[in-house]
């Protein structure tokens, strides 16, 4: 069901079109397809493509080129919104409309836009929500995806617009790949098979492979299974990485151990539903005596989810802000 900025940007969208692409907004498909039948949809998260149709969905954002209208859901990144103004350059007169609730909106926005049209101007205010609307297109090129070499730890990390953390190492990954290593207080990781859960620009599997593990990764994000695939080519190394959501479609018995360094929003929600899920499902997919081991900001209660959900769970390493733990199944 579509809600207040859904309404409004459909409300300010051009009402024809030969070619529209719609980001992260499925309740504006259906009005989309009465403009034109070629409608595009791009969707980052993938519980939000789960609500279109299959044919519908864009393989990459690149697909976008060439439309005239283009309608958004405004991501929270202004590295996701630099991406989308990107993919949808070409026609010369494609009308980008984005929209989003006004306290998630800032100047910035504006001027990410200005680089890819020549004009920009803002709705009026309407239930808290407004619109962006951009035409004049630039042609810039797009630069995605980008590429990073860490010199310090011996491989690149590569990142959409969408991907958390760019191409940055954060430190929860830093202090995560410390205690795998044994560094902290728990003996390291031994395992063969390795899921990197929620893997983010893929930095903790570009450390298991080159450590010579056979390692799957899973996100619920497009762009970091995308980046995480581009690191693996990058760096020479195999990693099998999927999108979805949760552990569904690995088997039982599948791993001796999952590393996560676990999202918790959806765009700009507070959202721990596939973590937990993940949690209630670990049992299943790895083999006795498998190890999960944990990241999280220590004040979120993600220890005492994992004693109750999974197991007893141990601190393997903490800083002020961090918290890494290591729970073995009985």
């Amino acid at each position: 069901m579509r809600d207040v900025v859904d309404e409004l940007i459909w409300d300010e969208a051009p009402k024809q079109a030969s070619a529209v692409a719609v980001f992260d907004a499925p309740e504006l498909v259906a009005d989309a397809l009465t403009l034109t039948p070629d409608v595009r949809v791009f969707c980052d998260d993938w519980r939000d493509a789960s609500l279109v149709d299959p044919d519908l969905l864009v393989e990459h954002p690149d697909d976008l080129h060439g439309v005239d209208v283009a309608l958004s859901r405004l991501p929270k990144s202004l590295a996701a919104l630099d991406e989308q103004a990107a993919a949808v350059q070409g026609a010369p007169d494609v009308t980008f409309v984005g929209g989003a609730r006004i306290k998630h909106m800032n100047r910035s926005m504006n001027e990410v836009l200005n680089k890819h049209f020549a004009a920009v101007a803002a709705s009026l205010g309407r239930s808290k929500s407004r619109v962006l609307r951009a035409w004049g297109p630039e042609n810039q090129e797009s630069d995605w995806p980008k590429v990073r070499m860490h010199e310090d730890f011996g491989f690149a990390v590569a990142a959409h617009g969408y991907t958390f953390g760019g191409t940055k190492i954060d430190p929860g990954s830093r202090l995560l790949m410390m205690a795998l290593a044994g560094g902290g207080r728990t003996p390291g990781l031994e395992a063969d098979d390795v899921l990197d859960f929620g893997c983010g620009n893929g930095t903790l599997s570009m450390r298991l492979a080159k450590d010579g593990l056979n390692v799957s990764a899973r996100d619920v994000s497009w762009s970091a299974v995308a980046g995480t695939s581009v690191a693996a080519e990058v760096n020479g190394l195999e990693v099998d990485a999927s999108w979805g959501a949760g552990l569904d479609g690995f088997e039982d018995d599948s791993f001796d151990a999952i590393v996560t360094n676990p999202p918790f929003h959806q765009g700009v929600a507070k959202d721990t539903t596939d973590t937990l899920a993940m949690f209630d499902d670990a049992a299943r997919v790895l083999r006795p005596g498998g190890q999960l081991w944990c990241v999280f900001n220590s004040h979120l209660p993600y220890r005492r989810e994992l004693n109750v959900r999974l197991g007893q769970t141990q601190v393997a390493a903490q800083d002020p802000n961090f918290t890494v733990t290591v729970t073995t199944l009985r």
